[in-house]
C-alpha cells in the first residue's frame, strides 16, 4: 500500500463506527489525513473511507488487525509504518466491554480485556514512537471514569482502563520532551450495544452534574484539542463525563 505523501496523518485505532467513527471524522474535518483500524468491520470502514475521501481524495488509510492477539498487532504495526509517512498524532481508542464478575473470570477474559484494552494500545504506542517523536506529535489514550471508580460486575476491563491511565503517564515521562500523552475519560456518552433497561438509564443519568447523556462529538472535540491546542499539557487525563465522577 502506497504512503501518504505529505499531509498530517492521525491513525485511529478502532475508527470504523462507533466512537472511533466520530473521532475520525472530526480529525479529517481539522486537517488530518486518516489511517483508520478496524478488527472486523470492514464494510464500516470502507464506507467511511469512501465518505471522507469524497471530501478529500487519497486522504484515508485502512489498516486492520486484533489488537488482543500478539503476532496481529505485529502485522498491524508493520502495515501502519508501510503507509504512514508523518505520522503526529496517534488516538487509542481500540476497546472490549464485557461483564467479569470476580469468582467467574477465566484467563481468556483476561487475555482479550487486558489485550483489546491496554497491552495492544501500548505496544503500538512503542512501534510508533520513533515517528511521534520526529514529528513532535502526540497521542491520545481512550480511558473510561470506571479507571477511578470501578464499574461492578466489570473487573477486568475496570483493571486495563486503568492501566490505561498509568500507561499515559508512563509514557509522557518516557516519552517526553517530544511525545505529548494524554488521555480521556469519557462517562456516558454511548449506550452498549447491548442497552440497559430505560430504568437504569435514568437512575445512572441522574448521577451527573450535567444530568444527561453526552455525545461522541464531546469525545472527539476533546481529542483534537489535545491534539491541535494543548501543548503544554501532558500526562493529564481529561474528564469528559458531565461531572459523573464526582458522583461514583
Amino acid at each position: 500500500m502506497k504512503a501518504f505523501e505529505n499531509n498530517k496523518q492521525a491513525l485511529v485505532t478502532g475508527g470504523a463506527q462507533r466512537l472511533g467513527a466520530v473521532i475520525a471524522r472530526r480529525l479529517h474535518a481539522a486537517g488530518y489525513d486518516l489511517i483508520l483500524h478496524y478488527r472486523n468491520s470492514v464494510d464500516a470502514a470502507d464506507a467511511l473511507a469512501t465518505e471522507l475521501q469524497l471530501v478529500r481524495p487519497q486522504s484515508v488509510k485502512l489498516v486492520s488487525g486484533d489488537l488482543a492477539d500478539q503476532q496481529s498487532v505485529n502485522e498491524l504495526i508493520e502495515q501502519v509504518l508501510a503507509v504512514s509517512s508523518k505520522l503526529t498524532v496517534l488516538v487509542n481508542n481500540a476497546s472490549a466491554f464485557y461483564s467479569t464478575a470476580v469468582g467467574e473470570v477465566d484467563y481468556s477474559d483476561w487475555d482479550q480485556l487486558m489485550g483489546a484494552n491496554l497491552r495492544g494500545a501500548f505496544f503500538l504506542s512503542q512501534a510508533l514512537a520513533g515517528k511521534l517523536k520526529t514529528e513532535r506529535g502526540c497521542i491520545i489514550n481512550i480511558a473510561d471514569i470506571y479507571a477511578g471508580s470501578p464499574l461492578a460486575g466489570h473487573a477486568v476491563y475496570n483493571i486495563a482502563k486503568a492501566g490505561v491511565v498509568m500507561m499515559t503517564r508512563t509514557l509522557a515521562r518516557e516519552l517526553a520532551p517530544q511525545v505529548r500523552v494524554n488521555a480521556i475519560s469519557p462517562g456516558i456518552i454511548l449506550w452498549p450495544e447491548n442497552e440497559p433497561a430505560e430504568a437504569l438509564k435514568q437512575q445512572l443519568l441522574k448521577g451527573s452534574a450535567a444530568g444527561r447523556k453526552g455525545c461522541p462529538e464531546d469525545v472527539a472535540a476533546a481529542v483534537v484539542f489535545l491534539a491541535d491546542r494543548a501543548a503544554y499539557i501532558t500526562g493529564h487525563t481529561l474528564n469528559v463525563d458531565g461531572g459523573r465522577a464526582m458522583y461514583i
